[in-house]
């Protein structure tokens, strides 16, 4: 199983004052993933050590965004192992972009995100 790389999707209230908040930290904003007129944008360290995603008023929690390069994949292996889905989009295709979410044990949000 590959999960693929990871971030923390961090529900916001204010995009403007999180993205500067996190500049302060050292982040940088990607230039290729969302912006603030957008209401979502992914942010960088330096070497990409530490990635983050800012939401404002997409999700309802904070939520652990895993990329794997074949979800459609992991979606059927998980759901052979008995794992159930809060939602599921683009599953079907059989290529493109498609997600799936999950939640923990705790009602953590887990979001399964294939960009291509």
């Amino acid at each position: 199983m590959n999960l693929g790389k990871y971030y923390l999707a961090l529900n916001v209230s204010d995009i403007a004052a999180s993205k500067e908040f996190y500049e302060k930290l050292g982040y940088t904003a990607d230039p290729n993933c969302g912006g603030v007129e957008q209401r979502w944008m992914i942010m960088t360290t330096p070497g990409h050590e530490s990635v983050i995603g800012l939401y404002q008023g997409m999700f309802p929690k904070n939520t652990i965004t895993f990329n794997p390069t074949d979800a459609r994949a992991l979606h059927k292996e998980l759901e052979g192992n008995g794992m159930s889905f809060v939602t599921a989009a683009g599953i079907e295709n059989e290529s493109g972009p498609c997600h799936f979410m999950l939640t923990d044990p705790d009602g953590n949000p887990v979001l399964v995100d294939q960009h291509f």
